[in-house]
């Protein structure tokens, strides 16, 4: 896609491959950070007992950390562009780990809220990690590499419910908080022994950063594009992800602890991340455009078989897995092609792409908890087919605008 020249950046020289430990390590990086964020879903009704709240505020705690995770892109991941990278994505690290210290401390709601919101905001770090991956990468590994990388971050988001769901019914959801943040400092002198170092070409202000942010986000229609249909994706994967602990308190199922029960289905979701390098080779193949709309449909058929089905643990469970498959597909496939629009500008490329993916899960947290509210199941479902269908006419309409075919 052809786009006009920018006068503060330089060209890399070349672009030097990754060795499969290197990626490994992003891999897990971005896994154990992403984490940090839906620490908290399954354990939505313990906090919601312990502070006394209502469905819909514990929904919101949940929404805080994405809207901090989509304002980080915004204010940090772009500096990935200007700053030596393995010290930003250190930097944000240690700001991480004061959040989650906040967060298992919390002595009321407010506190509470505050942490969650910052957590959220340090952890758009993975965004750092992503684009420098896709950086470091050859251009004929990229795809792979990207598909592994955001491979960790899908694994992160659904094993993290495993880890707090079992833990927290254990030991209290307090000590979920606190061994995460012992877990970060490890993982933090990890990132500084054993990734490379590496300075971006780029050379422009923070102001420059932002304003050429928003020109990128003017000038590509296959970003815009892009950045939407994440964002519904996400807002579908958020409100069923932010609600599943309240449905399996109640009927037909009655789960004693539903918190494990929660837990345990992030287990069943993360079968979908173990295809995304398979996506990443199948978009490199087809065309991304391709794998975007098997996302749609694949998601959209999760939400449905859900909605008939889930009242019965084989129904739930095929949802799930359909579902998250479909969301992985469709994540891996819109990063894949928006890395290929300015490689000089990849941090910020993911800033915008991810800012508003996060919104979009942000909206999906509260709507999805507003919905369980109002209609129960099949609110919640109902909003995951809802704006899958609006998925599918935005990438319909983006076709027959003559947006490119195969991206």
């Amino acid at each position: 896609m052809s786009h006009l020249p920018d006068p503060h950046h330089h060209p890399p020289a070349r672009e030097a491959g990754l060795s499969r430990g290197t990626v490994w390590l992003m891999s897990v990086t971005v896994a154990v950070v992403v984490a940090n964020i839906y620490f908290i879903q399954p354990l939505l009704r313990m906090i919601a007992e312990n502070f006394g709240l209502t469905v819909a505020k514990a929904g919101s705690l949940a929404m805080l950390s994405q809207v901090g995770t989509a304002l980080g892109m915004l204010f940090f991941v772009p500096l990935g562009d200007k700053f030596e990278r393995r010290s930003l994505i250190l930097v944000l690290l240690l700001g991480a780990v004061g959040a989650l210290v906040l967060m298992a401390l919390a002595p009321n709601v407010i506190c509470l809220a505050v942490a969650a919101f910052f957590l959220g905001a340090f952890c758009a770090n993975v965004h750092v990690v992503v684009p420098f991956a896709a950086h470091l990468a050859a251009p004929e590994q990229r795809g792979r590499v990207v598909g592994m990388v955001v491979s960790g971050i899908l694994m992160g988001v659904l094993l993290a419910r495993t880890f707090s769901g079992t833990l927290g019914a254990w030991l209290g959801w307090r000590a979920v908080y606190g061994l995460a943040a012992g877990a970060m400092l490890l993982l933090g002198a990890v990132v500084r022994v054993r990734l490379p170092e590496d300075r971006p070409e780029t050379v422009l202000t923070w102001r420059e950063l932002m304003l050429s942010t928003l020109m990128l986000a003017k000038r590509h229609a296959l970003l815009r594009e892009s950045a939407l249909l994440g964002a519904l994706l996400f807002a579908g994967f958020s409100a069923f992800w932010t609600t599943l602990v309240f449905f399996l308190a109640g009927s037909p199922y009655h789960f004693p602890n539903p918190s494990a029960a929660a837990g345990l289905f992030g287990l069943v979701g993360a079968v979908g991340a173990l295809a995304a390098p398979t996506i990443g080779h199948l978009a490199h193949k087809h065309g991304p455009r391709y794998t975007v709309s098997v996302a749609l449909w694949t998601t959209l058929a999760g939400f449905v078989c859900m909605g008939l089905f889930g009242r019965h643990l084989a129904g739930l469970i095929a949802g799930v897995i359909i579902m998250d498959l479909g969301v992985q597909i469709g994540h891996v496939s819109n990063q894949t092609r928006i890395y290929s629009i300015d490689p000089a500008a990849r941090s910020r490329l993911n800033t915008v792409y991810m800012f508003v993916y996060f919104v979009g899960g942000g909206l999906g947290s509260l709507i999805g908890a507003a919905m369980w509210h109002a209609a129960g199941w099949w609110g919640v479902c109902g909003v995951g087919c809802v704006v899958m269908l609006l998925a599918l006419a935005v990438e319909f309409l983006h076709g027959r605008a003559g947006g490119d075919s195969n991206q």
